[in-house]
């Protein structure tokens, strides 16, 4: 079976975009934080999608190598995001390309269905994709960067859920520029 893994950079007061989805809180990554999301991702070999997300990740990745001032850890990003598999769960778009299938129909069914096959950790990304697994009982972990900013209102990193979610926390650092990694694991 395998593990579901939920992890996005997060404002302090709980928000991964502010109002209008904007991102420009988190700034470029420290070196430090782009190679721990680097290793997050080479860790996973399914990546789930929500629409936006997938929009935002498609328009830089499938091409983040060819970048003039590239590094090397945004280099291998772009070259295992190309690699690892992905399911983009839409009903408003009709292609994916980069290794990537199109889910239109039912997300929890389909989370659901995937996690029972053998193979690796899977990663999911996007609040409303994220939520409705949550909210199902899917998600076996989270994993947190959370920024020194707060942003008051936009999308929020956790949707609420029917009940209480016990959790073990696994991993906690502290990162230039006052980030903060957390790693909680779901207790079953």
């Amino acid at each position: 079976m395998r593990k579901l893994i939920f992890g996005m950079n997060v404002t302090l007061d709980g928000y991964i975009a502010a109002p209008g989805d904007d991102i420009g809180w988190s700034g470029p990554p420290s070196d430090e934080l782009f190679q721990w999301w680097l290793d997050q991702e080479r860790a996973s070999e399914l990546t789930l999608y929500g629409r936006k997300l997938w929009e935002a990740m498609s328009s830089y990745w499938p091409t983040g190598d060819q970048q003039p001032d590239a590094t090397p850890a945004q280099i291998e990003f772009a070259r295992n995001w190309r690699d690892t598999p992905k399911v983009v769960f839409s009903s408003t778009i009709d292609k994916v390309d980069w290794n990537t299938r199109l889910v239109t129909g039912d997300a929890v069914a389909e989370i659901t269905r995937l996690k029972a096959e053998d193979g690796g950790p899977m990663r999911v990304g996007g609040a409303m994709l994220a939520g409705a697994a949550m909210r199902a009982g899917l998600v076996d972990e989270y994993a947190i960067a959370t920024h020194p900013v707060l942003v008051g209102g936009g999308t929020p990193f956790l949707s609420a859920v029917d009940s209480w979610v016990n959790l073990n926390l696994v991993e906690t650092r502290g990162l230039p520029g006052g980030v903060v990694l957390t790693r909680y694991e779901t207790r079953r």
